[in-house]
Formats: structure tokens, sequence, C-alpha cells
């Protein structure tokens, strides 16, 4: 039975965190596909959210059958609707950013999302902060160092270390070809604040994830509204940004399956997995993982799209993954700190016991003797 519960709370937490990484990249490596194949960025969510919460319909439908849950009160639904406003906001910038740029870059930012869900977790009083501890110092300067390495990777490019030569990428440079380099540069500096500017508001969407799950503990019931929020916002943005009807049509190839792939396992799964998680572990180790992105991004942008691997995005992650460890370090130091101050806390409870038992037996035995 321990080992099943630790099973459940220590590993399994991390194999399907990591897992989902994996995940969150690939469906954002063939959005990227298919926006070079012409695809409108904002059509590709609407309807990757509209596939998401039509397939989380009966599932929700069969679930709530099956479980005796809390009923919905308003103020829950208000923050389920709120959490849809900063996710799909959060999402229609960050998928802006990987139209400029590329997954690559995204997954360089997304460092900063365990500095920005620390900083936020202090505001509300959710993660302790003693200016004297070595653990709050570690934390603090992690996030600022992690915050210098993103405004790096934002506004310096650098020469290319691995050039990619596919179809892919002839049709990207086609795109671009009427820019200049100064103009590239401009564009890759926009990106950069668009997926900061995501990352910031994905921090603030785990820390209200917290916040509701303390109230309201099921991650389906919370996704399905979730995702039909984000489904009517996004359309709504969609409709704005591309009245044109041709660019709602679809056809069969790269960009219906980087839809249906992207609703089934970004939209759907994904947000379930981080939910859970976050209600599980917590959200600044949830945040822990992103470093693995840069990896994994860098290799399928690479492999599969014709990516060119940059030295600033190089120098920039290092720079964020040195911060990011940094606030690690600090948590994990905090965490022990705290497990012996409990223990030291019950130790000296104990002892006035110990003595009183130890003086009893004593006195009996004396006694006895006598």
């Amino acid at each position: 039975m321990a080992r099943t519960r630790s099973f459940y709370k220590d590993v399994l937490p991390v194999v399907v965190i990591i897992g989902n990484e994996f995940n969150d990249m690939g469906t954002l490596t063939l959005f990227k596909a298919a926006t070079l194949q012409g695809m409108n960025n904002h059509v590709f969510l609407a309807y990757a959210y509209a596939v998401a919460t039509t397939i989380l319909l009966p599932v929700l439908y069969l679930n709530r059958r099956s479980r005796v849950l809390p009923p919905l009160s308003f103020s829950i639904i208000s923050k389920i609707v709120l959490l849809g406003a900063l996710g799909s906001t959060s999402q229609i910038l960050g998928y802006a950013g990987v139209n400029y740029s590329s997954p690559a870059l995204a997954s360089s930012i997304a460092n900063l999302v365990p500095a920005f869900t620390f900083m936020l977790a202090v505001t509300f009083r959710m993660e302790k902060l003693a200016a004297k501890r070595r653990s709050s110092q570690a934390k603090v300067l992690g996030s600022i160092i992690s915050i210098a390495g993103a405004f790096e990777l934002t506004f310096y490019k650098g020469p290319s270390v691995i050039n990619g030569h596919t179809r892919l990428t002839s049709l990207l440079d086609q795109r671009f070809r009427f820019l200049k380099s100064d103009s590239e540069d401009a564009i890759w500096a926009i990106a950069g604040i668009l997926l900061t500017a995501d990352y910031f508001l994905a921090s603030l969407w785990y820390i209200l994830q917290v916040h509701i799950l303390n109230e309201f503990p099921d991650e389906l019931t919370i996704v399905f509204f979730y995702n039909v929020t984000a489904t009517i916002i996004s359309v709504t943005v969609g409709l704005l940004a591309a009245p044109n009807a041709t660019a709602w049509k679809i056809g069969l190839d790269i960009s219906l399956v980087s839809i249906v792939c992207s609703g089934i396992f970004g939209k759907l799964m994904s947000n379930v997995i981080y939910t859970w998680s976050v209600g599980l572990k917590g959200p600044v180790y949830v945040t822990s993982f992103k470093p693995f992105q840069i990896v994994i991004a860098v290799g399928m942008g690479v492999i599969f799209l014709g990516d060119t691997l940059h030295l600033g995005s190089i120098i920039g992650a290092t720079i964020i993954s040195i911060g990011m460890y940094a606030v690690l370090w600090g948590k994990a130091k905090e965490e022990i700190e705290e497990d012996v101050g409990s223990l030291e806390s019950v130790t000296t409870e104990n002892v006035p016991l110990l003595h009183s038992y130890i003086s009893e037996t004593f006195e009996k035995k004396t006694d006895g003797n006598v």
C-alpha cells in the first residue's frame, strides 16, 4: 500500500509530466508545419478548442453519472470562465509568437514559467519568502537570472549554429523573402515579447487552477468548462482576424492532422494532465519540467521543420536554465528546512512525555526495591 502511494505521488507525476512536455512540443511542431502551409493561426486555435470540447462532452456526461461531485456554484463557474479567458489569451499570444518564430524559441522562453510562477505564488502567499534564508535568496536570484536570460533570447538572435534544409524551410524563406535582416530581427523580437506575455499568463493560469481545485476537485469538469470558454473566445477572435470564409476551409492535409492532434492531445489531454498534476504536486513543481521542452523542440524543429538553431537561443536557454535550477534548489532546500523544523518540533513536544515516563518507571523500581 505504501509503495503504491509512493508511486502515485512521486514517480507517476514525473513520468506523466515529462511525457506531456513531449506531447506539447509535438503538437506545437505540427502547428508550425500547418502554418507554413498557409493555415491561419487563429483559425487553427479555434478549430482545436472546438475538437477538444466536442470530444470531452460525452466523457464529462459519463464521468458525472459515475461519481458524486459537489454542485457547480456561480462562483466556481465564474472562476473557470476566468481560467478559460486567461488560457485562451495565452494560447492566442503563444501561437502568434510561434508563427513569427519557431517552437525552439517558444520552448526556450518557456523556462520563464517557473520563475513567473514562483513570483506569483509569493504574491498570492502560496510560497514563503524570508530574506535572510539562503533558500529564499536562491529563488529570488534565480527568478531574476531567468528573466535576464529571456531578454537576451528575445533581443539577440546571433549567428546560426545548425542550418535546416527542408521543403518547409524553403516555404518559410519564400514567405519572408522580402524582409531584410533588420526586419527579421524585429520580427524575432516581437515573437519573443508575445511568447513572454504568453508564459506570464500561463503562470497565472497555474495559480488560478490551484485555487479552483481547492474548492472544486474535479479535473474533467474544470477542463470542459475551460475549453467551452476558450472555444467561444478563440472563435470570436478568429472571425475578427480572418473574416474570409476561405481561411476556414480545411483540406485533407497537414492542417487537418495538426488540428485533430492538437485538439485531442493538446487542448484535451494536456490540460487534463496539467490540472491533475497541479492539484497533486503544486504549480511550482509542475512548471519545473519546462526546460525539457528545449531539447525536444530543437530536435523536432531541426529534424521535421528544418529550423535554424541560433547562438542566441543556446545562450539564452542556458541562462534561463541556470536561473530556473536556482529556483528549484531554493524550493528543495526550503522543503528540507520545513521537514527538519517539523521533526524538531515533534521531538521537543515528546521530550516532557518521555521524561515523565522515565521518572515514573524509576520511581516504581525504587519503590519495589525498598
